[in-house]
């Protein structure tokens, strides 16, 4: 199940707003929650925090009726002139940042002496969907041992249960409230579920096993929704995740799939200092259908100045086929609004699939 293929109209008609949590003492999130805690209690929906509604039947009649959910044939001929340069991941030190883009929404994250992957999805093909068109930009043989992987909601674009299948089940994970159940049916044993604003730490050793340092996981707010089955839509709840090396105090903002809204400035806002942010550019089309949850490239420069991110990374094109736009369109949309802002063009790192960024040091 991709986004917004058979949603249900659960909000009201107009706008919604969802209730804000009340900010912590400390404005990076507060006391770290235990890892793997199991006895939490959730909402039975959390529907109440969506910020627009789902669409309904006339919503998805008019998408069938227009026959706008995939590119149209010409626009498919770009597909071979789709960056895809993969090389070996870059050799880092635990005082190093490195990010490597694997395709979509998966990242090779190193930082603080650990390897984080986001939403991964190494799978050739996911459900209701084409196979994806560029191949994944990291081998999986290639990958240095998992510390943990972070998961930003549970669309099977983001939430690959064959790819998961493929990790040690003792693998750390890191999930919306709501989502550690189906983690533990699958056999995973460090499962640690947060609400938007909380975080957990988990602790980098060396080779001897002693503790070197720690890398704090934030879960923050995004404007997207949550659905796997007929049955659960919005049982689990949706985010990005700002992971913070506790040394050197770098930190990298994953913000998992969004729309644009009024969520970047918060997080901004409380987690000042955010050196690189992760940020979708692709699947926006028809606008009418997908405004709400996925930020077109315009927008998602401008959630990069909303968070005060010093670099951004583009993600969510180029892999999939799941809106109507060409297929080279992000890219050539997300150059055009940065230089539009004046910022300097070394700070956008549109990384072709596959290739690897290191941060340098703050100025």
């Amino acid at each position: 199940m991709t986004d917004r293929t058979d949603r249900t109209d659960l909000t009201a008609r107009g706008r919604a707003t969802a209730p804000t949590p009340p900010a912590p003492a400390d404005p990076a999130g507060g006391a770290p929650r235990p890892l793997g805690e199991v006895r939490r209690h959730w909402p039975r929906s959390f529907a109440h925090r969506l910020t627009a509604p789902l669409p309904g039947v006339r919503a998805m009649a008019r998408l069938a009726r227009e026959g706008a959910a995939r590119p149209g044939r010409g626009a498919l001929d770009a597909v071979p002139l789709l960056p895809f340069e993969p090389g070996p991941l870059p050799a880092v030190d635990a005082g190093t940042v490195a990010i490597t883009w694997a395709g979509h929404a998966s990242w090779v994250i190193r930082i603080g002496g650990l390897t984080v992957l986001t939403d991964p999805v190494w799978s050739r093909r996911i459900l209701g969907t084409p196979a994806r068109i560029t191949p994944v930009g990291v081998r999986w043989e290639d990958l240095p041992p998992v510390d943990a992987v972070v998961i930003s909601h549970n669309h099977y674009d983001h939430l690959d249960a064959p790819t998961l299948r493929k990790l040690p089940r003792r693998t750390p994970m890191f999930v919306p409230a709501g989502l550690a159940r189906w983690c533990r049916r699958r056999g995973f044993t460090r499962v640690t579920e947060l609400d938007w604003w909380e975080a957990a730490e988990l602790p980098a050793v060396d080779a001897i096993g002693t503790r070197t340092r720690t890398v704090r996981f934030d879960f923050v707010p995004a404007h997207h929704w949550s659905k796997r089955t007929l049955t659960d839509t919005c049982r689990s709840l949706w985010g990005g995740w700002v992971l913070s090396d506790g040394t050197t105090g770098r930190r990298v903002y994953f913000a998992g799939d969004t729309g644009y809204g009024h969520w970047f400035k918060e997080i901004g806002r409380r987690h000042p200092g955010i050196d690189l942010a992760l940020l979708p550019i692709g699947a926006y089309e028809p606008r009418w259908w997908l405004s709400d949850v996925h930020a077109d490239p315009e927008e998602a420069v401008r959630a990069c100045q909303d968070v005060g991110a010093r670099n951004m990374a583009p993600m969510h094109w180029a892999t999939f086929l799941l809106s109507a736009e060409p297929v080279l369109e992000p890219l050539e949309r997300v150059r055009a609004a940065w230089e539009r802002t004046g910022r300097p063009r070394e700070q956008l790192w549109d990384l072709p699939v596959g290739s690897s960024r290191l941060l340098t040091v703050r100025p």
